[in-house]
């Protein structure tokens, strides 16, 4: 059934128009003034009586495997960014299952409708089932609660690597508008020359996710074993495919952004998690004189991506101890970005609230006390409406998932056996 929401706002990061109703089914047929609504039969009406409607988020880069290391004791005491991966992430990874996997997915997908992301990127890693895991987060994610996910699985010299490959090239074979496939690689470090080669002779032409410079260590590694940095391995194997995610970047120098600016690559920017590892911060100058993409993701650290939005746009600021570096220019043309990219990934058009494209939609109850316009709305966004998130309504491909606050799943009983699932987990740990 077609549906239209009436007497609402719109902010797309390109317009902002007051007092408009939008027609849709799974994409949205028509945006129009109110004094020009006419309804037609067999229309479901929803009246969100003033309510600011904007397209819904992505997340650039994420680990939903993370997801039960919330509240998780472990002995944990790191003196490098490597420690971290071996007292935690690694060891943490090694213990998943198909289950837990599964399970992640469902609690995951109802933290992001919650928090108004409707596509995400995910990096996954599960050290007890490797064949099959990237179809039990799609039936999790996807199939099951209604979003639209990109995954890969984390090649890597800790796992069984054939067994990484196939999945990879296995899964990115069944695409459709809801889910896409990448090729997952962990990162430098954790890749010997003999497995890039093999993932270069399987690759045909998917574009990889990986890890690139998220500490120091990863370029001091590769510069010790292969007498080159990252980002030149990469190059080396043919690997900087088109629509490539490079994460984080953090300590490439001028020339790896010299060859990143070469290929028709993103980088992804996940400021708060660089800051909790005590990485470093995304170098958004080097990047940026590139002419190099960026897109933003969160590496798992939570569901709430508007967080690292206003992590990046203060963090570089002060970075470079500049007040105006880094501005909503830079901010939308993150968000921009990543909505082509995954748009692409999924062969759809989403980002903005106009005919043609999906119906992804985030609603928010928004009372200015200020004059607030087309000239300045997006402070208004980011001042007021990020600095504390309440997404109202989320709606994906046109299916209502969340209204008035109150997804449409039975989340007492998912998260009691997520619970139970988690203490397993710890428990293999």
């Amino acid at each position: 059934m077609v549906k239209v929401i009436i007497n609402c706002n719109i902010f797309d990061y390109e317009n902002y128009k007051e007092n408009q109703y939008i027609r849709f089914d799974k994409e949205i047929l028509e945006v129009g003034d109110m004094k020009d609504f006419k309804k037609n039969k067999n229309e479901e009406i929803i009246d969100f009586k003033g309510k600011l409607v904007m397209p819904g988020f992505v997340n650039g880069h994420t680990h939903i495997y993370s997801t039960f290391a919330r509240g998780m004791s472990v002995e944990f005491n790191p003196k490098s960014f490597s420690d971290i991966l071996k007292q935690l992430w690694w060891r943490m990874d090694s213990k998943i299952d198909l289950e837990t996997t599964y399970y992640s997915g469902l609690v995951s997908g109802i933290e992001f409708i919650k928090n108004g992301i409707t596509t995400f990127i995910d990096h996954h890693a599960s050290g007890l089932a490797i064949k099959g895991t990237l179809n039990e987060l799609k039936k999790g994610l996807c199939d099951e609660i209604g979003l639209r996910g990109i995954f890969c699985f984390e090649t890597s010299d800790r796992f069984n690597v054939t067994e990484c490959i196939e999945e990879n090239v296995e899964f990115a074979k069944n695409k459709n508008e809801n889910h896409a496939g990448m090729f997952g690689l962990h990162a430098s470090l954790s890749l010997s020359n003999e497995t890039l080669k093999k993932v270069s002779e399987n690759l045909n032409g998917l574009p990889i996710h990986i890890h690139v410079a998220e500490s120091l260590e990863d370029e001091e590694d590769s510069i010790k074993k292969y007498g080159k940095r990252v980002v030149e391995r990469l190059e080396e194997f043919d690997l900087l495919t088109k629509n490539s995610i490079l994460s984080h970047c953090v300590h490439i120098d001028e020339k790896e952004a010299e060859i990143i600016s070469k290929h028709d690559v993103y980088v992804a920017l996940n400021p708060t998690s660089n800051m909790n590892n005590a990485v470093g911060l995304p170098n958004y100058m080097l990047l940026k004189n590139n002419n190099i993409k960026t897109i933003i993701g969160n590496d798992g650290l939570g569901f709430n991506i508007t967080r690292e939005y206003l992590n990046l746009y203060y963090t570089q600021k002060y970075r470079y101890e500049d007040p105006t570096f880094f501005n909503f220019v830079d901010l939308k043309n993150n968000i921009d970005n990543v909505y082509n990219l995954a748009g692409e990934l999924l062969g759809i058009k989403i980002g903005r609230i106009k005919e043609g494209y999906k119906a992804d939609m985030i609603s928010f109850d928004y009372i200015p006390f200020t004059l607030l316009d087309k000239n300045n709305i997006f402070g208004h966004v980011f001042f007021g409406i990020w600095d504390k998130l309440d997404v109202i309504d989320t709606i994906v491909n046109g299916e209502i998932l969340m209204k008035n606050r109150e997804v449409k799943y039975d989340v007492n009983s998912i998260y009691n056996n997520a619970k139970e699932i988690s203490k397993k987990l710890w428990e293999r740990l």
